[in-house]
């Protein structure tokens, strides 16, 4: 079949709309006037109905729409010797607009690679640095496939916020998923992330791999931790709802995920595949709601996990599973969105060749391939499977159509002043000072009196300085040494790290570490941003009271001291 030119508009006069056809409920009001907009690079080949333009794609072309890799390099079609040769290795070219050209990929995912990141092991190129940076890549992106005559691309990343944010430099930074939970007030969740919408949106983002709809378990659970709001499936599903509709009313693709559920086990799934044998009931009732809200509220994207979710198909990892990503997920949940792998470069997608995992993937429901190994060998894969008849064809085109919907239901991009705007800023602090919570210690008036000096385990350094700044601006008399201490943790720490002197001590992520503190006071932010340590500081200086409530429970603590 000859090769089709072809394109899906990236502009369109509304903003993103339900997936699953149902109309988005209005966002709540921020303090924010309508972003000024500037158009994006857009192809000017023939459009069409989506169904119609994947119908007539060669199956070279309905292979790459179904891939979205990464690639290394922060710049479309400037790249170093070091990235070039990555780029070699993972798809025989030399920059990331080589690679949308020779595979007409329907994506590109952005990553980046941090020490504390649960997620790091799959993210070898970092190629996020500023708003700038990413918004010319993503520019020159986007002119790669306008110039192969492509449909544009979407652009994903992993933007949680926590301990889980590929974009740190320059953006208004929410509070970890567990933060909100704590705050427990979902219009505050949906403006915050209608504010982080704006900005992804401004930075040539189209689908953000979030919210976390998991539903936290085991306090062992570390891979999902504080990236989840919680371990309350109803008040989750609320926050799930309020995300998604605060990212998507800014044009910007939500991406629920790891479905069916990565909260009910201690497995990794970066190291192998995890167990989760809660039985169909528990299932039902603690995993499957904040998903099923997602759905409902018109998330544009689904994740799989790789996950053996033993009361859905036992043994099979359920990215595989037509039992998940079909029957439960299409037909129970009935959502018609795109469904996306997690990353094809982990192990338990790992124990087929590239080309058969993704057969298989596909085959499962999947719409689209999440980071393959090896980009060939998953094109090839797929261009194979369609000729031998392993993967029928329809499939295919149902998977792009799909994707071309997505696409096409992508608002215009604000204009990159909105990035870290004062109206954001205010958003998301508002989100902050809901989540401070004291677990133990005074409810009212300063928690400490006189001078303080602040501490923090090994690694916070950033953190300790933010707090002592915004300290410092609250009024508090902070001294290097010789004050009552103030101690910092956060995300991986342990016992050791905790003061026993500290007159007062901190959880920066998950807050089960403060079973174990003996200061007589202790708080949890559930997040070391700079705003979550500036909503700290004015409740230490008594000037704003921890409304917050932790939504995981404490051995031999309080949710909250206060309410």
């Amino acid at each position: 079949m000859r090769r089709l030119r072809v394109a899906v508009p990236l502009l369109v006069t509304s903003l993103l709309v339900a997936s699953c056809g149902k109309d988005e409920p209005p966002a709540p009001a921020t303090s924010s006037a309508p972003p000024p907009v500037t158009q994006a690079p857009s192809s000017g080949a023939p459009t069409g109905d989506p169904a119609a333009v994947a119908a007539a794609m060669s199956d070279a072309d309905l292979a790459g729409q179904v891939l979205m890799p990464y690639a290394y390099g922060s710049d479309a079609t400037t790249v170093d010797k070091t990235s070039a040769a990555g780029n070699q290795n993972l798809a025989g070219v030399d920059t990331p607009a080589e690679m949308v050209a020779k595979f007409h990929l329907g994506g590109l995912i952005l990553v980046g690679f941090t020490a504390q990141d649960p997620t790091g092991s799959t993210n070898p190129a970092t190629n996020v640095e500023s708003p700038q940076q990413v918004r010319k890549l993503t520019d020159g992106l986007q002119a790669a496939a306008q110039q192969a005559g492509i449909p544009a691309l979407t652009i994903g990343t992993d933007q949680e916020y926590g301990v889980v944010t590929r974009i740190t430099e320059g953006v208004t930074a929410l509070p970890s998923a567990m933060a909100a939970g704590a705050a427990g007030q979902p219009p505050l969740t949906e403006a915050a992330w209608r504010a982080a919408g704006e900005e992804l949106a401004a930075m040539g983002i189209t689908v953000d791999f979030a919210p976390v709809a998991d539903t936290l378990g085991p306090a062992t659970n570390t891979v999902i931790g504080s990236r989840s709001f919680g371990a309350d499936p109803k008040a989750n599903a609320a926050q799930v709802t309020a995300a998604v509709r605060g990212l998507q009313s800014a044009g910007v693709a939500a991406g629920l995920k790891h479905f069916p559920g990565h909260g009910h086990t201690s497995g990794d799934s970066h190291e192998g595949l995890p167990v989760v044998a809660q039985n169909a009931q528990q299932w039902t009732t603690q995993d499957l709601p904040p998903f099923q809200a997602g759905v409902t509220a018109g998330a544009g994207v689904v994740m799989s996990g790789h996950l053996d979710v033993q009361a859905l198909d036992k043994g099979t990892a359920a990215t595989f599973s037509h039992k998940v990503m079909t029957d439960e997920l299409r037909g129970k949940l009935k959502f018609t969105g795109v469904a996306i792998t997690d990353a094809m470069n982990m192990p338990p997608a790992m124990k087929w060749p590239a080309g058969e995992a993704a057969v298989r993937a596909l085959n499962a429901g999947n719409d689209m391939l999440l980071m393959p190994p090896n980009i060939t060998a998953a094109r090839d894969g797929i261009v194979a499977g369609l000729k031998s008849g392993t993967l029928k064809r329809e499939r295919l085109v149902e998977a792009a159509t799909r994707i071309l919907t997505l696409k096409a239901r992508t608002a215009a991009r604000p204009d990159l002043s909105v990035v870290g705007s004062a109206a954001h800023q205010q958003a998301v602090s508002a989100l902050d000072a809901a989540s401070v919570t004291v677990l133990r210690g005074a409810c009212t008036g300063p928690l400490l009196t006189g001078p303080v000096t602040v501490s923090a385990a090994e690694g916070r350094e950033v953190a300790r300085v933010n707090l002592v700044r915004a300290l410092q601006a609250a009024g508090v008399n902070v001294q290097a040494a010789g004050g009552k201490v103030i101690h910092l943790v956060g995300y991986g720490d342990k016992a050791a790290d905790l003061s026993s002197t500290a007159a007062v001590t901190v959880m920066m992520d998950t807050p089960y570490l403060l079973a174990s503190a003996k200061s007589p006071a202790l708080l949890a932010t559930y997040s070391s941003s700079k705003l979550s340590l500036t909503a700290l500081a004015a409740v230490i200086a008594g000037k704003a009271k921890a409304t917050g409530r932790s939504p995981v429970a404490v051995p031999g603590l309080p949710a909250s001291a206060c309410r």
